[in-house]
């Protein structure tokens, strides 16, 4: 179906198990915040995904519950604008757990079993070993409720989201054949460059995880982020003295050059060099040490958290604002859901009580 008024419409979230990072900043926040001060999107939703967290984190209901405050925090310090942005409470959209309900009956165990997205995750967390949830299992369609719950019509993702999307583009399009035109289609939005693509680890593993401790977070300190440069970023293995030349290309230090460094920059920390073109230049032929290229990258890394962690400061030191801001976001998105489940339940002829109709229906079919 398509959007009847046009509308363009975002929906995107995250997990609430612990503080946003840098991989989340380059990955999806700093978008997030461009998209909503583009004014081209009608809507754009935030949704704090903590049932989704739920199902691998289900004895631990208390990690969810403590990281909300954390994860709204950390939209409001990179400039995520309430007034323009809905954040909202997945957990407190019952709309949400009816339509993925319904979506289960729409996909095999067969077809979840193949996304690789899911195959990826059930065998990052172990779960081929030690069992894997239902819920765990099946978040696919959860992730398919939340998006067609909202109308979406775009969903910011990186690549390797691509086949959820796929996956709900897919129940879609089944539902409406089955029912009728009810639900939106909606499209993938994919980073446009390589600065928007994951950033890996301090340590160069693909990914950032608290768990792995290879990340540097949107709150973190100067002494914090010194230490995890210094400590665990990896260079050029090859480049052994300062003389020897040394490889750009998988060398984590350049890769976070590469996503934060400015001309600007240059010119404020290291004058020698007109810009990174230029100091890659050098790196390559030999004659530039490792410990120059981190002192670097620790005065970029601080200029790009500084007016973070201020911004995070004020509005921990007003929780009752942040309070305020999410139960209106949640109740605005529960007006929403709403309307598109009972839409749904309208196509699928469930909608018993709405009016009394089925009275007819139901003495015609005693005659």
């Amino acid at each position: 179906m398509d959007n009847k008024e046009n509308k363009q419409i975002i929906l995107t979230g995250d997990r609430p198990t612990g503080r946003l990072h840098l991989g989340h900043y380059v990955g999806s926040l700093k978008r997030r915040v461009e998209l909503q001060n583009s004014r081209k999107f009608d809507e754009i939703n935030i949704l704090i995904a903590d049932d989704q967290a739920l199902t691998d984190n289900a004895d631990n209901p208390g990690k969810i519950r403590d990281n909300i405050i954390n994860v709204v925090l950390d939209y409001l310090s990179v400039g995520l604008d309430p007034e323009k942005t809905t954040i909202c409470v997945q957990s407190q959209l019952p709309a949400l757990h009816a339509l993925t309900f319904y979506y289960m009956n729409l996909v095999s165990t067969a077809r979840l079993s193949r996304n690789p997205t899911v195959k990826a995750e059930i065998a990052m967390r172990g779960f081929a070993d030690e069992g894997l949830p239902a819920g765990f299992f099946a978040y696919p369609v959860s992730q398919a409720a939340d998006i067609t719950a909202f109308d979406a019509t775009v969903v910011p993702v990186g690549e390797d989201q691509l086949p959820m999307i796929e996956q709900t583009r897919e129940i879609v399009e089944k539902f409406n054949r089955t029912y009728g035109e009810t639900l939106v289609l909606p499209q993938a939005m994919i980073p446009e460059n390589e600065t928007q693509r994951r950033l890996p680890g301090v340590d160069g593993k693909a990914k950032m995880s608290k768990s792995l401790g290879n990340c540097i977070y949107l709150s973190d300190d100067a002494k914090t982020i010194k230490k995890q440069v210094n400590g665990k970023m990896f260079t050029d293995p090859t480049h052994l003295r300062i003389e020897d030349p040394g490889h750009t290309e998988g060398n984590v230090v350049f890769t976070y050059l590469d996503a934060f460094a400015t001309d600007e920059d240059f010119s404020l920390f290291l004058p020698e060099y007109a810009n990174l073109e230029e100091l890659k230049a050098h790196y390559r032929r030999g004659g530039l040490g490792d410990g120059t290229c981190k002192k670097f990258l620790i005065s970029v890394l601080d200029k790009n958290l500084s007016p973070i962690r201020e911004e995070r400061a004020k509005w921990a030191a007003d929780i009752d604002s942040v309070y305020d801001i999410i139960k209106a976001g949640t109740e605005k998105a529960r007006e929403k859901t709403n309307a598109t489940l009972a839409r749904v339940q309208k196509a699928m002829r469930i909608d018993y009580f709405k009016d009394r109709s089925i009275i007819g229906e139901w003495k015609d079919l005693l005659k």
